[in-house]
């Protein structure tokens, strides 16, 4: 017989008012789960959501064109980059 492990759980609670007690029991019916797999998935949902959207750049086509002309074609290193890049050789052993 082969046991199947699960990743280990742990407990999110939340102190909520009476209205959206009401409010989060109607949603879990209406979609037939129940309170605690409604709030779960909902809220993983939306933090897979709020992830993707603070993860990832977007750009319009035009600057998305300057960025991969700027990487084909990079310009000289100005003074206040040779500086840094001095400052840095300074401070860091490599």
């Amino acid at each position: 017989m082969q046991h199947v492990s699960e990743e280990p759980r742990t407990r999110i609670t939340a102190r909520v008012s009476d209205n959206v007690r009401v409010t989060l029991e109607q949603a879990a019916e209406l979609l037939g789960s129940t309170v605690n797999q409604f709030v779960v998935q909902t809220a993983y949902q939306e933090a897979q959501r709020v992830i993707e959207k603070e993860s990832i750049i977007r750009l319009s086509q035009k600057d998305a064109q300057k960025i991969l002309s700027l990487l084909d074609n990079p310009p000289k290193p100005n003074k206040k980059l040779r500086d840094a890049v001095s400052t840095f050789k300074g401070t860091v052993r490599a």
